[in-house]
């Protein structure tokens, strides 16, 4: 296999492993996969203006997210059914984003329950949700997640209806055997029947509410005292109206490209969204970072930190819990190795005036015009 040095190199690893069902299901985005495509492309649209001759012997990358101390602005988005890619799973997330010092979000279609990732030791944990028809469902499992220990919400606001995944349609994608939807087998929720395009969207067609709005936010913070992080916002029109509404936080994010396609990719979205809250609460980006770069232009765009999602499932299903520690420890090194060498010894001082874009204005030079 030869030592992996990055994490993109796990992707390829994944695929030679993993059924083509789940392969497929993992990395594929929706209809044309541009968006797919841009998540990734856009970083390379942002260049480094670094910063010489400073001290850089010490780097700190320690921040608190919603009051909670983590090691660096990398942690772990929520992403579904992880035993298809391991036996261990969600389990095995767990345990290394607490090795790593950070934060991992569980998915509500996790094929591990909250309580069962809660049973892997002390870690701080989000639990993403999706709002069903049924909300003594929904209250049902915010109960739980509060009561495993979880310490916030990330409503995915993006899903009204699941996006159009080709490969799950041409492979009819159902969950494979011996797997459920942990959080939902004893209410009868936990099974993906086989349809005759992706079981998922059919699942989401009979569960998800397509009717989920401003008001359900006020009634989710209603039954819980966890803070809620509203995950899907592209624009700074929706970032307003979170903010209004009582969100701790905005989660930059369009699902992996997964959900409606042409939309801009996250890093492109990030600054509209960042003016949009007006420092008035945290704003995250999850899309298309894999590399430490990637961290540090999101950083100097305004992101008070990143989430991985493909990265994570790729690493655990070619190495277990030691792929996803050997992701966050090479994002992390890498991440570090940006700062120093921008000249950035904290994450405070990583400024907007340390990346270049297409669409900045031309620096004016500072130079008197009689030089000119």
């Amino acid at each position: 296999m030869g030592e992996i040095t990055n994490v993109s190199e796990y992707q390829a690893l994944a695929k030679e492993k993993l059924p083509k069902m789940v392969y497929d299901y993992y990395a594929s985005g929706a209809e044309d996969q541009w968006t797919l495509a841009e998540n990734r492309n856009a970083f390379s649209r942002i260049l480094f203006r670094p910063r010489i001759l400073i001290d850089v012997s010490k780097i700190d990358m320690a921040t608190t997210v919603l009051g909670f101390k983590i090691s660096m602005p990398i942690m772990i988005a929520p992403t579904a059914m992880q035993k298809m890619a391991h036996p261990e799973g969600e389990y095995a997330t767990a345990r290394a984003a607490s090795a790593a010092g950070t934060i991992m979000t569980l998915s509500s279609w996790a094929t591990s329950s909250v309580e069962e990732v809660a049973s892997t030791g002390p870690g701080i944990r989000f639990f993403q949700l999706y709002v069903y028809k049924d909300r003594n469902v929904v209250a049902q499992l915010v109960r739980r997640a509060e009561r495993a220990g979880f310490k916030a919400i990330a409503l995915t606001v993006d899903t009204p209806r699941l996006g159009r995944r080709e490969a799950d349609i041409k492979n009819r994608f159902v969950l494979p055997p011996g797997l459920t939807l942990k959080n939902f087998e004893g209410l009868d929720l936990g099974k993906m029947d086989q349809a005759n395009d992706s079981g998922l969207a059919s699942y989401v067609a009979g569960q998800i509410d397509r009717t989920l709005s401003w008001k359900d936010v006020k009634w989710l913070q209603s039954i819980t005292s966890m803070p809620i992080l509203v995950k899907g916002v592209l624009t700074a029109e929706d970032a307003r109206i979170a903010v209004q509404n009582g969100a701790a936080g905005i989660i930059v994010s369009n699902h992996g490209a997964r959900q409606l396609d042409y939309v801009p990719s996250t890093i492109m979205a990030l600054e509209e969204v960042v003016k949009g809250a007006q420092g008035r609460v945290p704003v995250f980006l999850d899309g298309g970072v894999r590399r430490g770069t990637d961290v540090f232009k999101a950083l100097a765009l305004g992101a008070a930190g990143i989430f991985i999602g493909r990265p994570v499932v790729f690493s655990l299903a070619v190495d277990g819990e030691a792929g996803i520690r050997k992701t966050l420890q090479m994002l992390r090194d890498e991440f570090e190795l940006t700062m120093a060498l921008s000249g950035c010894r904290s994450l405070s001082e990583i400024t907007r005036n340390h990346i270049v874009t297409d669409w900045d204005a031309p620096r004016a030079l500072p130079v008197p015009a009689s030089r000119l």
